[in-house]
């Protein structure tokens, strides 16, 4: 499978990528971003992009993929409607376009917060841990919540996952589908298959 990844220097997007990169059912995965992950990796193909309302230019590079996995985000916290609205949304839709101009079979996984509803209404990430080596603004969260998790995860484990169980379940809905269009996490932890179980 060949994989576009949007978000790969954040939280989630950076555990996306790690198991991306782990799971020898991914060849290729392809990177775009405003900034470079500085990772190194022989799958991993990086674009540095700034105009994420318009992916036209970049529409040479995009054929050929399986699977799109949109990691790029931001919490509404603090933002207005519109300035969450063109994240969010105006964001996902451009990049959406063109990639279904040039790969018109693909799979895209959007990752979402949890409140955000059909009606593109703002929403908040629920409790996530992040994983090894992730730097990002939001690391130093899940650094600092770290020794909560596993409390959190008994008291509240429908709202709980992990980036690397995301990063998995990304992968194995791509590849196999799932029954619901929606996933939460309960959907994300059961579809998050170890690699070595997964065939």
């Amino acid at each position: 499978m060949k994989v576009v990844l949007f978000g790969a220097t954040g939280m989630v997007g950076q555990g996306v990528l790690r198991e991306c990169l782990l799971d020898p059912r991914v060849e290729r995965v392809l990177s775009i971003g405003r900034t470079r992950t500085g990772q190194s990796d022989s799958k991993l193909r990086e674009i540095v992009h700034q105009n994420f309302l318009d992916f036209t230019p970049l529409e040479r590079e995009l054929g050929g993929y399986d699977a799109c996995f949109f990691c790029l985000g931001i919490t509404s916290a603090g933002m207005s409607e519109g300035a969450y609205r063109r994240i969010a949304y105006d964001f996902t839709l451009a990049a959406a376009r063109s990639l279904v101009k040039v790969c018109p079979a693909i799979t895209f996984i959007y990752v979402s917060g949890t409140g955000t509803d059909s009606t593109e209404r703002k929403g908040d990430v629920g409790a996530g841990q992040g994983g090894d080596g992730e730097r990002t603004a939001d690391a130093w969260v899940s650094r600092g919540v770290a020794p909560l998790y596993p409390i959190v995860k008994a008291l509240a484990p429908r709202y709980v996952t992990t980036t690397e169980a995301m990063g998995r379940a990304m992968i194995n809905v791509a590849m196999k589908g799932w029954p619901n269009p929606v996933l939460e996490s309960p959907d994300i932890n059961a579809a998050a298959a170890p690699r070595t179980e997964v065939r």
